[in-house]
């Protein structure tokens, strides 16, 4: 370098003229354990109270189609913190923990911590057992933290309380609790005291800050004080027309459980409110995390990120929790705030995944991302969510089989563009449908019959994958 530039160089450092480097941004993973987007007020819930995650939609781009790759905890939550889908992974159940088939995956907390950021959890990430393995590790993944925290509180501790459909089964029935007392007693608040002390504690570094909420998974569990504002009897019960289950395709209601199935009415509507209550509750923790983010001037260089795991049956079709390829499973709520992207504020109705999230993240933060990730970036939705896309999303699920099964099981593969969903069970063996949500939102006419749709068909079933 000549004399003349080393002297123009240095003129400009002391003069304060060359541009700092870029900020890391912060990135801080809201998510939610078993939600439904048909109680979140920002999504057209009538009877939902969510002013947070309402605020939180109203600043940022929120997803109106954003789908599960697997309605299930750890099929999902593996898939979407790493990026690759349930059948890269192999992993269809609750029992597996993904390294046991693909040891070198590079996660999405890895992903940022590479690149030198504090990378921490707090509460159910990867899965958990719910309610009985809340306050462990569950079965977490130890190479993707630095440091993890187990909060437990009285909807773990104080089982004994809570009304189950099945005596002694908490998780995998419908369960609920109108608990006496304080937020604070439990685990969801717990986990955001947590989450808000790791912001204060690591607020001059760049942090990735997975913060996983519990609530609303069944037991719906929270205090009496969010059951108060909503009786049970001002809840309408999801009308199923007679013979509609029976109709099929038989794979298409496996989900369906005998004690869910006997419920009275009045036990339904006593598990919407609890329901509802649970999510009011664990949405007042999303505030309390997202204030602190404020008063302690992050707000301004943190990625924030809402989703759920999968979405939740409520009595739609019959049906109750997951499992199944129909639109209250498999879609999900998805808000992304970044405060420098030009699509604050609107909504997209692209359809996009949970699997995108780690290359969208990635790229958000100008990281490298691992080659091999199935999802694609969502940034240019966030800065136009009216742009071209024509990725589809996809969504699967196994049907018998798994680890310990005698008899093989098949699969469920579902498509969903802005308009249809297709779905064949066991290759369409076992029964294919095709909805259109322009005319038919509740999913109730199977198109697949239908001559005038025979076109729709063909184009839909050239997008699934093989």
């Amino acid at each position: 370098m000549s004399v003349t530039r080393c002297l123009a160089l240095a003129v400009l450092l002391l003069s304060g003229s060359v541009a700092p480097a870029a900020e890391k941004m912060n990135v801080l993973l809201i998510v939610s354990d078993d939600l439904t987007n048909n109680t979140l007020k920002c999504y057209g819930s009538e009877l939902g109270r969510s002013p947070n995650i309402d605020k939180l939609a109203a600043r940022g781009v929120r997803f109106d189609r954003a789908y599960c790759q697997f309605p299930l905890c750890n099929p999902s939550r593996s898939s979407f913190l790493t990026g690759l889908r349930p059948d890269t992974l192999r992993v269809y159940e609750n029992t597996t923990q993904f390294r046991q088939n693909k040891p070198d995956v590079q996660t999405l907390p890895q992903t940022f911590h590479k690149a030198g950021y504090f990378v921490a959890r707090v509460g159910k990430m990867y899965h958990y057992g719910v309610p009985l393995q809340i306050g462990t590790d569950g079965l977490d993944d130890k190479p993707s933290w630095e440091q993890v925290i187990n909060p437990k509180g009285i909807d773990r501790t104080e089982l004994d309380k809570v009304f189950t459909l099945e005596k002694g089964q908490y998780g995998a029935t419908l369960s609920w609790w109108a608990a006496p007392g304080a937020d604070a007693e439990h685990t969801d608040a717990k986990t955001a005291d947590a989450v808000i002390k790791l912001m204060a504690e690591t607020k001059d570094r760049p942090f990735f800050l997975g913060c996983g909420f519990f609530r609303p998974h069944t037991p719906y569990v929270a205090p009496k004080t969010y059951f108060d504002p909503i009786p049970a009897d001002k809840f309408a019960l999801p009308v199923v027309p007679p013979g509609h289950r029976q109709a099929g395709p038989a794979p298409a209601f496996t989900s369906a459980k005998k004690d869910q199935d006997a419920m009275t009415d009045a036990q339904r509507r006593e598990a919407l409110q609890a329901y509802y209550a649970s999510t009011t509750f664990m949405d007042a923790q999303v505030g309390r995390v997202l204030d602190a983010l404020e008063q302690l001037k992050l707000a301004d260089k943190t990625i924030v990120v809402f989703v759920s795991d999968h979405g939740y049956h409520l009595g739609e079709h019959g049906l109750w929790q997951k499992m199944s390829l129909f639109e209250n499973s498999a879609r999900v709520p998805m808000v992304i705030h970044d405060p420098r992207a030009k699509g604050n504020g609107r909504a997209c109705a692209r359809p996009v995944e949970l699997v995108d999230l780690h290359p969208t993240l990635a790229e958000l933060a100008d990281l490298p991302a691992p080659a091999n990730l199935d999802g694609k970036s969502v940034k240019p939705l966030l800065d136009d969510p009216a742009a071209a896309w024509d990725k589809p999303a996809y969504t699967q699920v196994l049907r018998g089989g798994g680890p310990k099964a005698k008899v093989p099981g098949f699969m469920g593969r579902s498509v969903r563009t802005a308009r249809y969903r297709y779905t064949e069970w066991d290759g369409g063996k076992k029964g294919t449908q095709l909805f259109d949500y322009d005319t038919d939102p509740a999913e109730l006419t199977n198109l697949v019959g239908d001559a005038k749709h025979a076109d729709v068909v063909k184009q839909m079933k050239v997008l699934l994958p093989k």
